[in-house]
C-alpha cells in the first residue's frame, strides 16, 4: 500500500508541475514581457549603432573642415586623434550598450561594476606592460611624436604608420609587411615625414675630365630636373668637388625636397645626370 501510495503522490506531483508549466507557458503576459525585453534589447542595439555611426560621421566632417581651414592646421594630428577619438566613442558606447542589456534581465549592475573595478585593478597591477603601452600611447598622440600616413623607423622596423592605438601601432612597410609594435617597447622613433628631406648625389669622373665643364653640366641637368620634379622644393645646387682619388673626381649635389621624397628625387636625377654624361662622353669610372 506505502508503494502504491507513493506512486500516486510521485503522479500528482507530476501533474502538479505539468499544470503549473502549461500555465506559465500559456499565460499572456509572460509572453508580452517577454516580447517588451526583446523589443527593448532590439532597440538599444539600434541606437547604439546609429550614435556610433552618427559619432564616426562627426568626426570625419570634423577632420574634412580642419583640412580645409584657410589657416593651414595639422592634418597628421588632426587625423590621428579624429581615429583614436572614433574607437573611444565606439568602446563606451558598445560599453553603455552591453549595461543597458543586461539591466533589461533585472541583473543587478552594482555588485558587478564593483566587482569590475576590483578585477580591473588588480588587472592593472599584474598587466603592468599593458598600463605601459597605454600611457606611452597617450604620449605619442598627444605629443605627436608622430601620426598616421608618417614614415617613421621604429628600432629596425621602418615604414608607413597605419594605426596608431592606445596600446599597439601599426607599421606597413614599402615591400608590404604589416609591423604590430606595442607602444610600451617604442623607446626612439626617426619620423622621415616632418620635415623637408635632403637628396645628395655624388657624381664620380675620371681624374683626366674637365671639372669646371662637368660642374657646367651638371647645373644645367639639375635645373632643368628642378622644373620637371614637382618634389623638389627649390633649386639643387653643385657643392663642387667632394672627393679626389686615385682615379677619380666625386663631385657632390644636394637637392632640398619634400618629406620623404629623397631617394625617388635622387634616381630620377642620377638618371638624367647619367644620360647627360654619356652624351657628353664624359668619362665614368
Amino acid at each position: 500500500m506505502t508503494e502504491v501510495k507513493t506512486i500516486k503522490e510521485w503522479e500528482q506531483s507530476w501533474f502538479t508541475v505539468r499544470q503549473k508549466f502549461v500555465g506559465y507557458i500559456t499565460d499572456p503576459e509572460i509572453w508580452v514581457g517577454l516580447l517588451l525585453v526583446v523589443l527593448k534589447i532590439a532597440l538599444i542595439y539600434i541606437v547604439a549603432r546609429l550614435l556610433t555611426k552618427i559619432a564616426q560621421r562627426a568626426v570625419e566632417q570634423l577632420i574634412i573642415t580642419r583640412d580645409k581651414n584657410p589657416l593651414k592646421l595639422d592634418t597628421r594630428r588632426t587625423k590621428t586623434i579624429g581615429k583614436l577619438m572614433g574607437n573611444i566613442l565606439t568602446y563606451v558606447v558598445n560599453f553603455i550598450m552591453i549595461l543597458m542589456i543586461l539591466g533589461q534581465f533585472n541583473i543587478n549592475l552594482g555588485p558587478l561594476l564593483a566587482g569590475a573595478g576590483v578585477v580591473g585593478l588588480a588587472i592593472g597591477f599584474g598587466a603592468q606592460s599593458l598600463v605601459k603601452d597605454v600611457i606611452t600611447g597617450f604620449f605619442i598622440i598627444f605629443e605627436d611624436q608622430f601620426a598616421v600616413g608618417d614614415v617613421v623607423q621604429i628600432g629596425t622596423f621602418k615604414g608607413t604608420v597605419e594605426e596608431i592605438g592606445l596600446r599597439i601601432t601599426r607599421v606597413r612597410s614599402w615591400t608590404g609587411e604589416i609591423y604590430i609594435i606595442p607602444n610600451g617597447t617604442i623607446t626612439q622613433v626617426t619620423n622621415f615625414s616632418i620635415h623637408n628631406s635632403l637628396a645628395v648625389i655624388d657624381v664620380p669622373v675620371s681624374r683626366e675630365s674637365d671639372v669646371e665643364k662637368v660642374r657646367k653640366l651638371l647645373e644645367d641637368t639639375i635645373k632643368k630636373g628642378y622644373e620637371e620634379n614637382s618634389d623638389l622644393v627649390k633649386e639643387p645646387q653643385v657643392l663642387g668637388v667632394q672627393t679626389v682619388g686615385g682615379s677619380e673626381i666625386t663631385l657632390r649635389v644636394t637637392a632640398e625636397c619634400k618629406p620623404n621624397t629623397s631617394s625617388s628625387v635622387t634616381r630620377k636625377l642620377n638618371d638624367k645626370i647619367r644620360k647627360v654624361l654619356q652624351e657628353q662622353q664624359i668619362d665614368m669610372p
